[in-house]
């Protein structure tokens, strides 16, 4: 981009934002086409031109991305500048097919710290803060994303990565840090193992917990911020598409994450058809298309997350997403009815003898698929308690999800921890 990168945009209001993002989605396109080989082949292939873009409407006249694209693009395919002006490559983990790589330049590393000490700001970090890092560094984007974006909002970075919860847990006493980044799930287990060591999670010097990389409902809001003091916000991005910092929630309103739209355009499409853009209000797949990445542009990615979009409140030019609903490839069909994991948090946490640590198994009996939903109780849950609580979320998933399930009670503490991205399914059925 030849205009610079100020933050200046992140207060326009929503005519200026339009305008913004067409001018830079009309570069965007003709710098894609000219400079990725798969979007010239993808353009010609679908019979459009980057000037065909005379509206934002128009976007939807152009083809999208997938991850399998990055993949068979794998590893350098999708860099839009020569290696030399790469200042840093992140890669998924790769655990179901070729990772996806992707690549930064240094105005893009700016760009990415950038947005994420503006989404950090906005969930009540501040300069001078310490901020306790516990999201996994390395190729996975979460760690360094995050550190990166404290340093440029000013914080103290206390750089601990995933794992060892024992030590994380010493960290935050000694320390006393302000903020803590990580997963939900991860921050669950980091309370719980405070708890087991007779530490009041309520105790420590926490304020804020900014987490992401994994769908979480209201009510594990509500219960990480009950149980550890503190006000927890949302923070939303992907590789493919920059990192964290895509979207970030504002700690006054909580209401979903405020989009940065003055560096992507969104989409929300139905997920069966993907030829129908859905109004805003409505429930679909989001999909990005960046504005002003050098490296590695991507136009109208596919994220398989399952969102809407809404008006601005903090910032009325930018719209919000409401929190990730779930994801279209970790949709579980069951017997006709859909249903994602965090459907079943949602009514486990409403249930008081129920805790938030869960796994679901499908298997197959004969013909027909079954599901086992094993869930841990609260530990000081009594006997009777348990088992009316068992008998009320399998009533509860029947009423509410429409499908039948099997609860298992299992003690406290014998479900896997997480310390990252915590596993919620388990498709059992191949080995049935």
């Amino acid at each position: 981009m030849n205009e610079p990168l100020n933050s200046e945009s992140e207060f326009f209001d929503r005519e200026q934002i339009e305008e913004l993002q067409l001018r830079r989605l009309q570069h965007t396109l003709e710098y894609a086409y000219q400079r990725v080989p798969l979007y010239r082949r993808k353009f010609d292939e679908a019979g459009v031109k980057p000037q065909d873009l005379r509206s934002l409407a128009d976007l939807a006249l152009f083809p999208f991305t997938t991850k399998e694209d990055l993949r068979a693009e794998y590893p350098f395919g999708m860099f839009a500048v020569p290696q030399a002006e790469i200042s840093r490559i992140h890669a998924s983990s790769g655990t179901t097919g070729k990772p996806t790589v992707v690549g930064y330049t240094a105005d893009d590393l700016r760009n990415w710290a950038d947005l994420v000490a503006r989404s950090m700001r906005a969930s009540g970090a501040r300069p001078g803060h310490k901020v306790h890092i516990a999201y996994g560094y390395g190729l996975f984007t979460g760690g360094l994303g995050a550190h990166y974006g404290a340093e440029a909002l000013g914080s103290t970075v206390i750089p601990m990565s995933g794992g060892q919860t024992e030590k994380q847990i010493q960290l935050i006493q000694d320390f006393q840090p302000d903020v803590i980044m990580c997963t939900p799930t991860y921050l669950l287990t980091i309370m719980d193992a405070m708890a087991h060591r007779g530490i009041d999670p309520r105790s420590t010097s926490l304020k804020y917990a900014i987490c992401g990389a994994e769908p979480w409902t209201e009510e594990m809001r509500h219960e990480l911020e009950s149980g550890l003091n503190l006000k927890a916000c949302d923070i939303y991005g992907l590789s493919e598409v920059m990192g964290p910092g895509v979207a970030g929630e504002f700690v006054e309103t909580q209401d979903g994450s405020h989009l940065w739209e003055d560096h992507f355009r969104p989409e929300i499409l139905d997920p069966y058809s993907l030829d129908t853009a859905l109004p805003d209000g409505e429930t679909g797949e989001l999909v990005f298309t960046t504005l002003t990445k050098q490296a590695l542009p991507v136009i109208r990615y596919r994220t398989k997350d399952l969102t809407r979009l809404l008006p601005g409140t903090e910032r009325p030019g930018m719209r919000r997403m409401e929190r990730i609903s779930g994801r279209t490839d970790d949709m579980i069909i069951l017997r006709g009815v859909n249903l994602f994991p965090s459907q079943i948090e949602e009514i486990a946490l409403r249930i008081p003898a129920l805790s938030p640590h869960f796994q679901l198994e499908i298997s197959r009996s004969g013909r027909m698929d079954e599901l086992t939903v094993r869930i841990e109780p609260r530990a000081e849950s009594s006997l009777a308690e348990r088992d009316a609580a068992a008998l009320r979320l399998r009533e509860e998933i029947k009423v509410h999800i429409g499908s039948s399930a099997t609860i298992t009670v299992v003690e406290p503490g014998t479900l896997e921890r997480s310390n990252g991205k915590l596993r919620r399914v388990y498709d059992l059925r191949t080995k049935s």
